[in-house]
């Protein structure tokens, strides 16, 4: 199998919250068939865990470059992490 599953934490940054980016999210998540979790964080960043194949989670992290209209990110920043367990499905959580 060449396409191996893995998991990614991303922080977005800039004008991201307010701005529908969770649920722009979450929907980008669910057309990519990634699973895991996005979230507000206290200083005005979007946090995501993001897991599937490898080609899933690079698409979903370009398109978290972009975001949705209206947000203006800045930064995203990315660290692999290991899972013990898939998430079963991409929610929104915080």
């Amino acid at each position: 199998m060449s396409d191996h599953y893995k998991a990614v934490r991303v922080r977005i940054s800039g004008r991201v919250q307010g701005v529908g980016f969770r649920m722009w999210t979450r929907g980008e998540a669910s057309r990519l068939g990634v699973t895991g979790w996005v979230r507000n964080e206290a200083d005005g960043s979007v946090a995501a865990l993001v897991a599937g194949s490898d080609s899933a989670i690079s698409t979903m992290i370009e398109r978290l470059r972009s975001g949705p209209a209206g947000a203006s990110v800045s930064g995203v920043e990315t660290e692999a992490v290991r899972l013990e367990q898939m998430p079963a499905e991409f929610r929104i959580t915080g």
